[in-house]
Order: C-alpha cells, then structure tokens, then sequence
C-alpha cells in the first residue's frame, strides 16, 4: 500500500458540504426545542434559530426497550466498539442528536425510549412525524417479536397519517447469533406479518423496507447506508457520475464514502456485494489510522484525512484497491484489474473530471441554499419590530 499525505489548513472555500432538506411550508416555531424532549447533552442541535439555511431531514430511531436504538447510534456514529455497548444504560428520555458536525452526511437522530407513549395526548406527535425523513424500527430478534409487530403497526399507520413521504425502514437486529437459514426465515416471518398487519387495516400503500442488523459486522453500516441515500435528492446524479467514471476507467466497482461514519452515500450500478463493501471500510480504517500513526507530528494541528489522501492496495487476487479524497468527508473507493491500473494517469484524469463535476453539483445546491437562507431572514424580519421583539400576524 502507498499513502501520500499533506495536512494543510482547509481555506473557508473548501467548506464541508452537506444535504438538505427544506419545505416551503415549513414554520420555524413548530421546530423551535422544547425543554423536556431531549436527553443528550453532546451535540444536541434544534431547529430555533431562525437564520438557520438548512432544515436538516429527521431519522427517528424507534423500538421496545434493549432491542438495541442507542447500541446502534453509538457504533456507527460515535466509533464506540460493539463490546462496549453493553455497558450502555437504557434509555430513559429521546436523545436527539445533530450528526452534521464532523460528517457529510447532514441529518438529525431521535432516539425514542422503549416505555415512552409518544402517542400520549400531552405529546405533540404530530409534529415529530411531520419534520420526518426516515422512520427506523428496530426488532430484537432474538426476542419475542409478537409485541414488538404491534408497536410497528401502530406506529407507522399513524406517522404515515401525518406525514406520507416518510420512508418507513425495519431493522431486524441482533442478527449475529443466528445462523443464515434462521435469519432467512426470521426475515420471511416478520416482513409476512408486518404486510399482512397493514394488508388487514386497508393500508397496502405502506411500503417497509427491511434489513438484517448487526453491531458486530458491517451489515448495520450498509443498512444505514441505505436508509440514508433515500434522503439525499441527489442521489440519481451521483450514481449517474459514478456509471460515467468506471465505465470509461475500466473500474469494476466504485463507493462514495462518508469518510466519519463509514457510510457510502452513493455508488454505481452493479450490485454490491457486502464483502466488497467490507473491504471498503477496513481501508478507510487503514487510511485513517496509519495518517494518525505516521501523518500527524505532537504540535501539528490537522486532520488524518485531507485533499492530499490517496491510498493504494493490492490484493492477492490481482484486484487493485484505489481511494482517492473527493472532499474532506468524501473519498471514492475503487475496486479494478491490475491491468486496468496500468493506466493510472487516465483514470487519474476522469477522476479530476469526476471530482469537477461533484463540486459543480453541490455548487447548485449551495447557491440554492444562500437564496433560501436570505428569504428565511426576510421572513423573519417582517414578524419582528425594531425593538427586536416578535410580532405574530393574525
């Protein structure tokens, strides 16, 4: 493997870029925090402040109690190791949590508590459901799932209530003590009486998505993966990208990866196949830690991943490894030949052409993102009189 590094300062036009999601009809003060609804007190970011440009999609996570919510947020967001989740305790109030600060992916997850009824009439679900982009169910499966099916139900036909374009996904977690036949006949059975519950109340029009989970192997970072792609609305772009790349590389297969949480935000075509995405990860890993190793010096204050990373490997099935850093949370991860990688300047030059094309993109989207930030602030300023106070129109 050879790695090149550089850790210069990243200059303000080089600024993380991140998805967004906004609606037009969204109101600022039915996103303003409440005092009791949160019990995480790192990172934890709402919606109050009025000059905010972006309104960033919601991920609720949701499930019986110790069916795994926080095991999962810890591991994929905050690095921390599977065996060191089971000394987590239960949680007892929702956690939300602003995942944007050091990622590109750019989102907001709720962990809901088992025992809370957020259906309770003092709780206003109804506005929850309504900022939602993602709503993830998670399922203990080496549990009792009869109680568990119930909850689902009832959960999502009432989000759906509110909010339609929610992308209902299921996790069905734990996974990692079952055999491959069991796990293929635990998915049958809960995805028959999830759709046959919905089927009975006339609701076929629910779509759920469902996954097999695990802290302890990289399924739980491919399934997020997923969950995540859905939310970006450029996503058909990157993958058009991506198609146009390999087909004139010679590359087999091509990732876009979030370089933080590991999470690959959009890739080509082909089929992916969860060894090849493995591989992926534990490059990325390799990357990063040999940068911290060797890269960084004791008053150097940089970064293990920069615009000078690039990493290679070879496989000894002469299949070449290749990441290249697209911005300082991306980098793409290819899979090709050895032969192919004989012709490295030219797939150096698409991957110029490539990393062009993604700036000229978000470009749009940053533009776009000015332009609603200045409308936000001509809003605000007409509901509020010199003095500063707030005036609510009638």
């Amino acid at each position: 493997m050879t790695s090149e590094r550089s850790y210069n300062e990243v200059d303000g036009e080089n600024e993380a870029l991140s998805f967004e999601y906004y609606d037009d009809d969204d109101d600022f003060d039915t996103f303003t925090d409440g005092d009791g609804d949160c019990g995480c007190d790192e990172g934890v970011l709402g919606f109050s402040d009025p000059f905010s440009s972006e309104v960033k999609p919601r991920i609720l996570l949701m499930g019986l109690r110790r069916s795994g919510k926080s095991s999962i947020q810890k591991v994929v967001f905050h690095k921390m190791s599977p065996n060191e989740t089971l000394f987590l305790e239960s949680t007892n109030k929702i956690c939300r949590e602003d995942v944007s600060n050091s990622s590109f992916v750019s989102f907001q997850i709720w962990d809901f508590p088992g025992q809370i009824d957020f259906f309770d009439p003092t709780f206003d679900y109804e506005m929850i459901f309504r900022g939602t982009g993602a709503l993830i169910f998670v399922i203990d499966s080496q549990d009792d799932y009869v109680e568990a099916l119930s909850r689902l139900h009832l959960t999502v036909t009432r989000a759906y209530k509110v909010n339609p374009d929610i992308n209902f996904e299921v996790f069905i977690h734990k996974v990692d003590g079952l055999s491959d036949d069991h796990k293929i006949e635990k998915q049958r059975d809960i995805h028959k009486r999830a759709n046959d519950d919905l089927a009975d109340a006339g609701l076929e029009r629910i779509h759920l998505s469902f996954y097999l989970t695990s802290i302890y192997d990289h399924s739980i970072f491919e399934a997020f993966s997923k969950v995540v792609q859905k939310l970006i609305p450029q996503l058909p772009t990157l993958e058009n990208l991506l198609n146009i790349f390999i087909s004139n590389s010679g590359i087999e297969k091509a990732f876009l990866f979030d370089v933080v949480s590991k999470i690959y935000i959009a890739t080509d075509s082909s089929p992916v196949d969860m060894q090849t995405y493995e591989l992926c990860c534990d490059m990325i890993d390799v990357v990063i830690d040999i940068s911290c190793i060797y890269g960084l010096t004791g008053d150097e204050a940089g970064t293990p991943y920069d615009k000078e990373s690039m990493a290679i490997i070879h496989l000894n099935n002469t299949t070449v490894m290749y990441l290249k850093e697209v911005t300082k949370f991306l980098a793409l991860v290819c899979f090709l030949r050895e032969e192919s990688f004989e012709r490295k300047g030219l797939i150096d030059y698409n991957f110029h052409c490539f990393k062009k094309a993604i700036e000229e993109v978000f470009d749009v989207r940053l533009k776009v993102q000015r332009s609603r930030k200045l409308l936000s602030q001509r809003r605000w300023s007409r509901q509020t009189v010199p003095n500063g106070t707030q005036v609510h129109p009638h």
